[in-house]
């Protein structure tokens, strides 16, 4: 299970909004639906996921109802500020949502647009384990309209998915990406480097699977340790070795260079498609900012500025919602010198960049020394946007704080 709830607000139980937050009826709106469960927990994951035996209570077959019932919340709430938008992203992410049969998925996007209705041309994902897509699976989830399944990878090297406590078998990938292209879904996968006992040519393998199977968009991110995970664990006790910085980076070029070479281009710093309408453009709406919904336990929301957040047990948000309360449980308007920061941390990481002017004055002649140290593209500077080098991407971190200290 992840860490502890942000401080905030205390929300209402109600759901309501303040009456002062000014929403936009002509911006963007995506959907979140966190389905928080796993059949095992992987030793590096920090997400809001309970395997069977930390449900204290909550049912899994029940769970596409009490979401259901978020969403008609949600929809009320919305709609007394205005016209309700229509969404143009949906992403199911857990967890594994696929644990869940395809008919309670099916329901639930069912109701989300039938609440608020969906554009056309949607992009609609599903986060899914290789073991549990099956042809059968694929195609009534295209059926319900999914257009995207995002797989979990993660390696194709048996012993970096054992020392990552991934469960699958990595032929079973190919079955999931060749079940999701027949029924007609785009195809991205998830990949992580710098597991313990990982080499170079480890993640090389898993480079070349992953371009053997030919998706629409890959994703590479570094493993990161986090507090209170069992892999965090390991390396205080000296079991595993902690990451190494270096190889990291190592792995990160060699990504890069691998990607290019199978025609594949980045558009953020974790993430490479292979035409600008594979990118996901769902992330791309948090890297934007723009407003979304999330839906089930420890789901968080931007609405105009306002940020919320649900409590985080599965059985604590289906006693609220059996209650008729909302599951909100906490709230925060971050203040402006917190969102420059967030846009500059997000923007500096898209391959579109971020304008200059978006810059404090001060920080502005700063741009030149990037440039000098090899951290920014020159030419994009001179159009006046910041766009990142292959350097400046692994010290994306130290782009920023020279930005913003």
């Amino acid at each position: 299970m992840a860490g502890p709830l942000p401080l905030g607000d205390p929300a209402p139980a109600d759901g309501r909004l303040p009456a002062d937050l000014a929403i936009d009826g002509e911006s963007a709106f995506s959907a979140y639906l966190h389905v928080p469960f796993c059949r095992v927990r992987c030793g590096y994951c920090d997400f809001n996921t309970y395997t069977a035996s930390e449900l204290r209570g909550a049912s899994q077959d029940a769970y596409a109802d009490t979401l259901i019932r978020e969403i008609a919340l949600a929809r009320d709430v919305l709609a007394e500020r205005g016209p309700l938008r229509e969404m143009s992203t949906v992403f199911f992410g857990g967890g594994t949502p696929t644990l869940l049969p395809a008919g309670d998925l099916a329901r639930m996007l069912g109701a989300a647009v039938d609440a608020f209705g969906i554009a056309e041309g949607a992009e609609v994902t599903v986060e899914a384990n290789p073991d549990t897509v099956t042809p059968a699976v694929a195609e009534e989830l295209a059926a319900a309209g999914v257009t995207r399944l995002s797989i979990g990878m993660q390696s194709a090297v048996p012993h970096v998915l054992a020392a990552l406590d991934r469960t699958h078998r990595p032929e079973n990938v190919r079955t999931a990406v060749e079940a999701a292209r027949g029924a007609g879904l785009a195809v991205s996968v998830d990949l992580i480097y710098g597991a313990p006992g990982e080499s170079l040519d480890d993640w090389r393998a898993s480079l070349d699977a992953a371009t053997a199977l030919a998706p629409d968009h890959v994703s590479a991110y570094a493993l990161i340790i986090e507090d209170g995970t069992k892999l965090a664990r390991q390396i205080r006790r000296g079991e595993v070795p902690a990451p190494d910085d270096d190889l990291q980076a190592d792995m990160y070029e060699l990504a890069d260079r691998v990607l290019a070479d199978a025609g594949f281009s980045w558009y953020e710093v974790s993430n490479w498609a292979r035409t600008p309408d594979q990118r996901s453009r769902h992330n791309l709406a948090y890297w934007r900012g723009t407003d979304w919904w999330g839906f089930g336990p420890g789901a968080h929301s931007h609405i105009a500025g306002l940020r919320f957040w649900n409590v985080k047990h599965p059985a604590a948000y289906a006693q609220r919602l059996a209650a008729g309360e909302s599951p909100a449980a906490g709230t925060e308007r971050p203040d402006a010198q917190a969102v420059t920061l967030e846009r500059i941390l997000l923007g500096s990481r898209l391959a579109e960049g971020l304008p200059l002017d978006f810059l404090a004055a001060g920080a502005r002649p700063r741009v030149a020394g990037l440039i000098a140290d090899g951290l920014v593209e020159p030419a994009a500077a001179l159009r006046g946007t910041l766009v990142l080098t292959l350097r400046g991407r692994l010290l994306a971190d130290a782009v920023v704080r020279t930005l913003t200290d």
